[in-house]
C-alpha cells in the first residue's frame, strides 16, 4: 500500500474519532484546528487563518460562517482594511478547547500505545520532515499562500 494512502487512512479514522468526540461540542471534526488557532490568535485575519491551516480562503470563509452562527466565533471588519475580516473567539469557542485539546491526546494515545519512546521520536522526526517538504511544496504551488 503506498504511504500517502495509508496516512490518508489514519486521516480519516482520526476524522470519525474527533466527529464522535466532538459532538457534544457541536461541532465537526474539521471546525476544531479554526478554534484551536482562533483561541490562540485573537483577532487574526480571516485570510491569514486560512493560510495557517492550509485551507482555501472560500472553505475557510464557509466554515467560520458556520462556526460564527453557532456561536464560537465574532468577525469583524479591520479597521486599517475594510476588505478584510478579523476572527476572535467567543466565550464558547475558549471553553470548548480543553476537551477539544483533550480529545486530541486521547486519540494520540491511543494510537501511540504500543510504541516506545525511541519509536514515537523516530515517526516524530520523520514527519517533521514531511510536513516541512509538504509546506514549502504547497507555497510553491499556492503562490500567494493561497490554498
Amino acid at each position: 500500500m503506498a504511504f500517502m494512502k495509508k496516512i490518508g487512512i489514519i486521516w480519516r479514522c482520526a476524522n470519525l474519532y474527533r466527529t464522535q468526540k466532538f459532538e457534544p461540542l457541536g461541532i465537526n471534526c474539521y471546525q476544531y484546528s479554526y478554534i484551536l488557532n482562533v483561541c490562540a490568535n485573537p483577532g487574526i485575519s480571516q485570510d491569514k487563518l486560512a493560510r495557517a491551516i492550509f485551507i482555501h480562503k472560500s472553505n475557510a470563509a464557509r466554515q467560520l460562517s458556520v462556526l460564527e452562527e453557532k456561536g464560537f466565533i465574532e468577525r469583524q471588519a479591520d479597521v486599517n482594511d475594510k476588505r478584510s475580516l478579523l476572527v476572535y473567539p467567543t466565550q464558547k469557542a475558549i471553553d470548548a478547547v480543553p476537551k477539544i485539546r483533550s480529545v486530541l491526546k486521547e486519540w494520540n494515545e491511543l494510537l501511540f500505545k504500543d510504541f516506545d519512546e525511541n519509536e514515537k521520536q523516530i515517526l516524530e522526526d520523520v514527519t517533521d520532515k514531511l510536513c516541512e517538504r509538504a509546506k514549502e511544496m504547497a507555497d510553491k504551488i499556492g503562490g500567494d499562500g493561497e490554498y
